[in-house]
């Protein structure tokens, strides 16, 4: 398990204690769990793929239609 060290306001600390006392846990296990939740509930943290990333552009670009499939583009490629 990573440590991850974090400031958080005196008020913040005060209310952690309070509520981690109250239901017997570590502040530790309640700020884990408040993580996962709001990592869980966003959706801006979802990994995409490079085809999700570039899905707007493609077919933005006008150009060779049989690029990948003609070699007589390929020749002197490389010189």
């Amino acid at each position: 398990m990573k440590t991850l060290t974090v400031k958080i306001p005196d008020k913040l600390d005060l209310k952690l204690t309070a509520v981690a006392a109250r239901r017997r846990e570590s502040k530790s296990a309640l700020i884990r769990e408040a993580l996962g939740h709001i990592v869980k509930s966003s959706e801006t943290i979802t990994p995409h793929s490079c085809l999700d990333l570039a899905k707007d552009l493609i077919g933005s670009v006008e150009g060779l239609s049989d690029l990948p499939n003609n070699k007589r583009h390929l020749k002197g490629y490389g010189r």
